[in-house]
């Protein structure tokens, strides 16, 4: 249960929030001063600190210095008024993890809340690499098999340097864990790292959640905000699945990667940063530059250093000892018996394809302990456990596909994280654009054929197209 220190000195707020954050199954403890907090922080530290500036004795600012002096890498999420934005802000730089301002939206906060407490997991719990498959890491790289080693040698090679990574691989390969060994092997291990997932946000949140902006750029900008970039100074910022970033977007990251400076939406003032990037995806970038998807300029930004993950099927030798390592770490877990693995089940897991790689292989264990009834994995409960995946089903209203995840993340990012008024009519309006710039792709920019995927008429199509604003160029070569 993730441990969360309330530092305010409202008495009806502590308890509130107090009240609403065991709903939501954390711990809480509460400080009325700054002083009290440190002490609770010295006995014993959380997982996250959630800091008002405006405190009786040492203030907030305070506080979050000597917090930070105590330990660099738990997040701190700071509460402010109106009329301390620039406290907050100042913080902030200084490493604290976002500020809110009060009164909050509950939503947001706990989407907040939740963001903190996987990034000080991110920066805090170590990855492992080529460990013993009795052992029982929560995040560990197994492998012994000689493209492996290579990937090893890799992380060890690129980890004292500041070079710029490119970590390619399929879906499942483990990507964002030899992004972290990275950073908890480099020389920013200390600094904050931070993890942006450029499908999970949706097109017009990502600038400004990278860069951040100023009071007045747009509709609802009621403050100065700092982006996830400036925020991470000093740090590391992962990129996952980059391959898929906006085309507009990639100019900026170049931007930062050529001048190490970036610009805020809405400002005209150049920021230094000091970030080191490290990008990941799944896509072949190389088809994307042909296609007009990915800028070439930033590609070769990017791949100043490239290690690439094999897919599990490329190393079949390894799934007995992923195999040992994810029954010996989920029985461990749950408390369960782990009783192993007869050899034909090894040989059925080492013919398996696994489009899912190491993902897939760790689900389809896990499955399997669970419904075991007792003695070693067969291959009928191997076999079991992966025709039991989920599959959508009009019967079945629980039942969802990734795509559906995604949207689901997707909607619920717009619900709680935007100052639109009439949301419903914007995320319509938005994913229609979409829909429709995927068909004029999908059609190469035939709008007949477009009309057609759509299962809507041409002049409907063409009123689309007018209204949101297309071109051929926009709709099919910048994705």
């Amino acid at each position: 249960m993730n441990k969360i220190l309330i530092i305010d000195d409202d008495d009806q707020l502590r308890t509130s929030f107090q009240r609403l954050l065991n709903e939501e199954d954390y711990k809480v403890e509460c400080a009325p001063s700054g002083e009290a907090g440190l002490a609770s922080i010295s006995k014993k530290v959380p997982e996250l600190v959630i800091l008002d500036m405006r405190l009786p004795g040492m203030n907030g600012f305070e506080v979050f210095q000597k917090i930070h002096a105590i330990e660099s890498k738990l997040p701190v999420i700071i509460m402010t008024a109106y009329g301390t934005t620039e406290t907050a802000i100042k913080a902030t730089q200084m490493g604290a993890f976002d500020y809110i301002l009060k009164p909050f939206d509950i939503p947001r906060m706990l989407n907040i809340i939740r963001q903190a407490l996987d990034a000080g997991r991110f920066m805090r719990s170590p990855v492992e690499m080529n460990v013993s498959p009795k052992s029982t890491f929560r995040d560990a790289i197994i492998g012994r098999s000689p493209a492996m080693q290579e990937v090893y040698k890799s992380i060890g090679r690129v980890s004292s340097t500041d070079a710029t990574v490119l970590i390619r691989g399929e879906s499942g390969t483990g990507k964002e864990l030899v992004a972290r060994a990275i950073y908890q092997h480099s020389t920013r291990s200390q600094k904050p790292f931070l993890v942006i997932n450029c499908v999970a946000i949706p097109d017009t949140l990502l600038e400004s959640e990278l860069f951040g902006y100023e009071k007045g750029a747009f509709t609802g900008a009621t403050h100065r905000r700092i982006g996830k970039i400036e925020q991470a100074n000093e740090g590391t910022v992962f990129l996952d699945e980059i391959g898929d970033m906006p085309f507009s977007l990639q100019a900026k990251i170049l931007r930062l990667l050529q001048e190490r400076s970036i610009e805020r939406i809405g400002g005209r003032t150049s920021i230094p940063v000091d970030v080191r990037i490290i990008a990941a995806t799944n896509r072949n970038l190389e088809d994307a530059i042909d296609q007009g998807c990915f800028r070439e300029d930033l590609y070769y930004r990017l791949k100043v250093v490239t290690i690439w993950l094999p897919p599990l099927r490329e190393r079949v030798e390894d799934i007995p000892f992923l195999t040992e390592y994810f029954l010996t770490r989920y029985a461990s877990e749950a408390g369960m018996t782990n009783h192993g693995i007869t050899e034909e089940a090894i040989a059925f897991l080492k013919g398996h394809q696994w489009p899912g790689n190491v993902r897939e292989l760790s689900n389809t264990l896990h499955r399997s302990l669970i419904f075991n009834r007792g003695g070693p994995l067969s291959v009928e409960d191997i076999q079991q456990s992966i025709d039991k995946k989920p599959q959508p089903s009009s019967t079945d209203s629980c039942a969802e596909t990734d795509y559906d995840k995604s949207l689901r993340q997707w909607a619920r990012h717009m619900l709680v994280s935007t100052t639109i008024e009439n949301k419903f009519d914007h995320c319509i309006e938005h994913f229609s654009a979409i829909l429709i710039r995927e068909a004029l792709n999908l059609s190469g920019g035939n709008r007949s054929k477009a009309a057609i995927l759509l299962g809507i008429s041409r002049p409907t199509l063409h009123s689309k197209i007018d209204k949101f604003g297309f071109t051929l160029e926009t709709s099919v070569k910048k994705k």
